[in-house]
């Protein structure tokens, strides 16, 4: 038995001039992933915490991980997860 990953709630932190409309396409593009939601919770005067509702049937986290690393951001926490049967 597997177990896959089908919702995931990151806090993150990226650099301000980081756009989050690049950073959900490319999540988006991340196997598994089909729906990304980005939030900006707060502003600073070179970053920006934002908060990632992230859906899909197998999300691979090792490159959700990856892509967040490429395009300036760290993952702070995992806030939440839902995961199922496979």
């Amino acid at each position: 038995m597997t177990a896959s990953i089908r919702r995931i709630v990151l806090d993150s932190l990226k650099p301000r001039e980081a756009s989050i409309i690049e950073l959900s396409q490319a999540l988006c593009s991340v196997k598994g992933v089909n729906e990304v939601d980005i939030t900006v919770t707060e502003v600073d005067v070179k970053t920006e915490t934002i908060r990632l509702v992230i859906r899909g049937s197998n999300i691979n986290y090792d490159e959700l991980s990856k892509v967040m690393v490429d395009h300036g951001s760290t993952i702070r926490s995992i806030d939440e997860i839902s995961v199922a049967k496979s």
